[in-house]
């Protein structure tokens, strides 16, 4: 899972305390009773230099670096992607896997381990050296064997990588892999220059990027990056002269009035959700230009499915019964995200809306039955630890939100005690069986079924007494154990056939939903906003955004 920007971690803080102590009072109330937020002095008030050709966006998120061996958190992975280019890349506003450096999708040997791919021609790093399979041997090589944060993605498939020709590439499979491919798309996978960087445990250069893509860095300060066009770029060129990127560092409130003020001509990355609703509410006063796309990340409840009461399936089921979604959307979200009834994501094709068509939403009749039928009541009612990030604000809100329904709806039969618990410290805990439940997100670090499947219903030990003992599954806290669910996640790993694929998919989707080791809650969109005049903003669905097309008109 992709690392969480700073921003995300802390884009709320300055108003949280405010926001809850409203929240209880107007849970059930109109939504118009969210205060808009108050505007303060934004952060320099100069001018972009749109009328230069050169456009200037604005972000929260610093990166932590620029090597993309080591990169594996969304600020510098969007920074990477839009300075380089992979084998494959998706094509704009899809996620159709289409060739980038490769000049076609894999030949995959008959066993499923070989994948022979052809690569382009003509195409030129940013220091002049010339592009080949060799380079970009070298360069997935290196992501492998340099053992940076991202390199297990690689390094847990892969058994070799080489060229087999000036322009031919040969990998070789561990095992099989149908996703495989997809993962070739992932922003650290990039080709970078042979002669600027070296292999090596450790041997990073966080501070420089030599790549093959339509920009390159100019300049890199702590709270600046600027980035040219490469004029010998092989692709389509860029609508605009250059971006200047200004890091409002984990500070929303300056990135929303700096892009109210026009000190920024675009505004990506973290905005909250209020300040959000403002800017789009103001959009056509103001002819702002908005983006609004449906991203694809999840976010769930994780039930602990060895630990007492939680091992009771039917209990499990109560809880799924009385999610509302659409409640849950309106009052911690503003309407800003898509609810969502699966772990996979609507993005992809695959996706059944299993939880809506078992449980619907806040069906709360049948959730009382059931949690009746498991032996509690209103003089013993069930009561269960809800955990989140304390750094997580929306968190915050969403488990009130949750603590309220279950007191107005169910009458008592549920109590929810609210615990919070640092980022670092619950990542730690989870696979440790600490956590009864916990309230998370997932950032998928490919765009395949499979990467919201493994590494949440997998298992390599365990039973059905017993649980998970060794796997995936434990490590996200859940402890979910079943023998069939591990088949057929070996079955759609293996299957190179879509329309078999999807059918497997849809049997675990389906086995998903009866066994409740996870609830799915909502499904993250993803808004950036420009500038009257600003054309070319259009998010993709890895929540990365391309600069290449953004201009001013005129």
């Amino acid at each position: 899972m992709l690392n969480r920007s700073a921003a995300h971690q802390s884009s709320q803080r300055q108003r949280i305390g405010q926001i809850l102590s409203l929240f209880c009072a107007c849970l059930f109330l109109v939504i118009s009773c969210s205060q808009r937020p108050a505007p303060i002095a934004s952060v320099g008030s100069q001018k972009p230099d749109a009328s230069h050709g050169r456009i200037t966006i604005g972000t929260t998120l610093k990166p932590r670096l620029l090597d993309p061996a080591d990169a594996y958190e969304i600020q510098s992975l969007g920074l990477i992607y839009n300075m380089s280019d992979r084998l494959y890349t998706y094509k704009q506003g899809t996620i159709e896997l289409i060739p980038q450096l490769a000049t076609a999708l894999p030949k995959v040997s008959s066993d499923g381990l070989t994948y022979t791919i052809p690569v382009r021609k003509g195409v030129i790093f940013h220091d002049g050296t010339a592009f080949n399979a060799a380079a970009m041997a070298f360069s997935l090589q290196r992501f492998i064997k340099n053992a940076g944060k991202p390199s297990f993605l690689l390094s847990d498939v892969v058994a070799s990588v080489k060229a087999t020709g000036e322009y031919e590439l040969s990998i070789k499979l561990k095992k099989p892999f149908a996703a495989f491919p997809s993962l070739l798309a992932f922003a650290g996978a990039c080709a970078v220059s042979p002669k600027a960087y070296e292999i090596g445990v450790g041997k990073f250069k966080p501070d420089i990027f030599v790549g093959t893509g339509p920009y390159k860095l100019a300049q890199y300060n702590t709270d600046s990056l600027r980035f040219d066009v490469f004029d010998r770029y092989w692709g389509e060129k860029p609508a605009n002269r250059g971006i200047n990127l200004q890091i409002f560092d984990n500070n929303s409130a300056n990135l929303y009035n700096s892009f109210r003020t026009g000190a920024v001509d675009v505004a990506y990355l973290s905005l909250d959700p209020d300040q959000i609703r403002s800017l789009a509410a103001d959009a056509k006063n103001r002819d702002y230009q908005v983006s609004a796309v449906q991203g694809s990340v999840i976010n769930y409840l994780i039930l602990n499915s060895t630990q007492k009461p939680l091992d009771n399936p039917a209990v499990r089921q109560a809880i799924a019964m009385m999610m509302d979604r659409q409640l849950m959307n309106q009052r911690v979200l503003y309407g800003q995200a898509e609810p969502l009834y699966s772990l996979i994501p609507t993005t992809l094709d695959v996706y059944q809306p299993v939880f809506r068509a078992k449980y619907g939403d806040g069906n709360i009749e049948k959730a009382k039955q059931l949690l009746n039928q498991s032996g509690y009541s209103q003089k013993n009612p069930l009561k269960l630890e809800l955990w989140y990030e304390a750094n997580e604000p929306t968190w915050g809100l969403a488990a009130v939100t949750l603590e309220a329904l279950a007191k107005e709806r169910l009458g008592g039969l549920l109590k929810f005690e609210l615990n919070a618990v640092e980022a670092t410290t619950a990542f730690k805990e989870l696979g440790n069986g600490i956590y009864p439940t916990f309230l998370l997100d997932w950032y998928p670090d490919f765009l395949d079924p499979d990467n919201y499947i493994e590494p949440f219903l997998a298992c390599e030990k365990g039973s059905k007494a017993k649980g998970c003992e060794q796997g995936p599954s434990k490590t996200q806290g859940a402890f979910y154990y079943s023998e069939r669910v591990n088949q057929l996640i070996n079955q759609e790993r293996q299957e190179q056939n879509p329309k078999q694929r999807q059918k497997i998919f849809a049997e675990i989707q389906d086995q998903l939903a009866q066994d409740v080791p996870y609830i799915p809650l909502w499904q993250n969109k993803d808004y950036v906003f420009g500038q009257k005049g600003i054309t070319g903003i259009d998010l993709s669905p890895t929540q990365f955004l391309p600069y290449l097309k953004i201009r001013e008109q005129g």
